[in-house]
């Protein structure tokens, strides 16, 4: 019986080195915590819609670099010359920093050096989703904030809007997310808007000679080109992802897969795998609410990639930079 005291005892110290991810983690240091951001989230999101899709964006983005540690958040010094992921060219057009930096503020507010940006950015985008109706899932905190961030890391592991899905397999398998998971994740693509140079190419010069991409349903091509992007080189035009449900979290942007009309490279790659399709079918043939449920449990996944916990890391006090 004693020996198995000490294993007990043990295992429990263990646990608590490794600092693993709990819900409730901040139940004791900072009780109110999670309220302080969902609260907020739930004032400023219902006028501005548009901010869910952008968080739950930043969010993947941060994941897939060096983990979900808010390396994203920080910005490049001048007296470094370090260009940080913020301004890689997959983050030039991520919103919702001040959004971020705004929680973070309220949260120091109450408990001063306690909740790390990478929880607050975590919470932001769970919450975001959920006011503007679409799922829920597991957030557990006890996330710390990285040291480091490199424009470099984010233009080669955040997977671009044109891979392909060899490329796509290999980016998720790296993060230990398999082939359902890069399906239910896309999903996200079911809100929120991207810009013309994601997908021009397919427009206008697909493979170097002035051709479209044919696996590009012809009547939206031709829309896209008509009333969007005009032209090759516009970079300002706002293009829904998931036309006529941008705002709504649902399966349309699956059935829009299965009509050729997904509107980057990544998305149409997901139709010519049959795994790929297998999942996307059983999505369509299931409820929303199904959907949901597969939905959160890929974010869960996600949102525990490379996680810094423990004496790893540390708690910003400001998310835009180290501490000093």
């Amino acid at each position: 019986m004693k020996g198995f005291c000490l294993v007990l005892v043990f295992v429990a110290i263990l646990v608590s080195v490794r600092g693993d991810l709990q819900m409730g983690f901040y139940g004791s240091s900072c009780p109110k915590a999670e309220k302080i951001v969902q609260d907020y989230v739930n004032q400023h999101i219902p006028n501005a819609p548009s901010l869910a899709a952008a968080l739950i964006r930043m969010h993947f983005h941060d994941c897939f670099v060096r983990g979900c540690d808010a390396s994203i958040l920080l910005n490049a010094t001048s007296s470094s010359g370090n260009q940080t992921e913020r301004v890689a060219t997959p983050n030039r057009t991520v919103r919702g920093f001040d959004f971020i930096d705004t929680l973070k503020s309220l949260v120091e507010a109450e408990c001063p050096g306690v909740v790390s940006c990478a929880d607050i950015l975590a919470l932001a985008a769970r919450d975001s989703i959920v006011i503007t109706g679409g799922p829920s899932w597991k957030v557990p905190t006890g996330r710390r904030d990285g040291l480091l961030s490199n424009a470099s890391e984010a233009l080669s592991d955040i997977p671009a809007p044109t891979d392909n899905i060899t490329i796509l397999t290999q980016k998720f398998a790296n993060k230990s997310l398999d082939l359902k998971d890069l399906v239910l994740l896309s999903g996200a693509h079911t809100i929120g808007i991207s810009h013309c140079p994601s997908f021009s190419n397919r427009l206008y010069n697909f493979t170097g000679v002035g051709d479209r991409d044919p696996t590009l349903d012809s009547e939206y091509a031709d829309n896209l080109r008509s009333r969007k992007c005009r032209t090759q080189n516009d970079n300002t035009t706002k293009v829904e992802m998931d036309p006529g449900s941008r705002k709504t979290f649902d399966l349309s942007y699956y059935s829009l897969l299965l009509k050729r009309r997904g509107l980057f490279e990544s998305d149409s790659a997901l139709t010519r795998n049959s795994n790929t399709l297998t999942y996307i079918n059983q999505l369509l043939q299931g409820s929303v609410q199904n959907f949901f449920s597969e939905f959160a449990t890929s974010m869960e996944k996600m949102g525990q990639i490379g996680v810094k916990t423990g004496s790893s890391g540390e708690i910003r006090r400001s998310c835009a930079v180290v501490n000093s």
